[in-house]
């Protein structure tokens, strides 16, 4: 973990509502099959590949396609091809260090996740890391408006029965970062998968095995530091 910052200090020092979860990259590490299936996309449709690549993370499928415009594609079409491959391929998906316990000491009104991907693959990804299903989940066919958007983290927090801007939001890509932002959440950067460079003075840790948390004898959450 880096030195903290003034965010670090600051989400530390205070008790939160709930913990709002991104998933791949940020609970899970599935970079092994998105660089397989959408590297083998972006050759086929004659990307520079690196540059795709870095700017795909955090966007839900449809939105990653449609934002490329390319002539004649069924962008619905195409969003479900990428789709029946990531379902077919769940090899080295594995938790993000510590993930697991992490989540296994909230209470289970106090967290959910929020997701650009579809439901369907979300819990067939998690299933595969050994992450717990929340009782508050929200994927991408669940919002109008995929992250940038904050729509899917407000959501979230609705329905924990919260305000946003009492949450923390654990993140790992600019897209997700900025929806949380957008709300007023404290936000935690987890860069296992990619270290991708954050405008800002946010906490950002490699994993959770510098993390914990806590219940005050309120019921508030609190992060700490181990």
């Amino acid at each position: 973990m880096t030195d903290l910052t003034t965010d670090a200090h600051h989400l530390l020092a205070r008790s939160h509502d709930a913990f709002l979860f991104d998933m791949d990259g940020t609970l899970i590490n599935s970079i092994a099959v998105v660089e397989r299936v959408w590297r083998e996309w972006a050759v086929a449709h004659g990307l520079d590949v690196e540059e795709f690549m870095r700017r795909l993370h955090g966007v839900r499928a449809i939105d990653v396609i449609r934002r490329e415009e390319i002539a004649g594609m069924d962008v619905e079409e195409e969003a479900q091809i990428i789709l029946d491959k990531e379902l077919d391929d769940t090899d080295g998906i594995v938790e993000i260090a510590g993930a697991v316990d992490f989540v296994n000491a909230l209470p289970a009104d106090r967290w959910a996740i929020v997701t650009s991907a579809p439901r369907e693959l979300a819990v067939k990804r998690m299933a595969a890391a050994g992450i717990p299903t929340p009782g508050v989940m929200i994927c991408g066919e669940d919002v109008a408006n995929g992250k940038p958007d904050p729509e899917g983290y407000r959501a979230a927090a609705e329905r924990l029965g919260f305000a946003p801007e009492r949450c923390v939001v654990f993140e790992d890509a600019p897209a997700g970062i900025q929806a949380a932002q957008t709300l007023g959440a404290g936000v935690v950067v987890i860069t296992a998968t990619h270290d991708m460079p954050v405008e800002g003075n946010e906490f950002d840790t490699v994993d959770y095995l510098g993390l914990s948390a806590s219940v005050t004898p309120s019921g508030d959450l609190r992060l700490n530091r181990r």
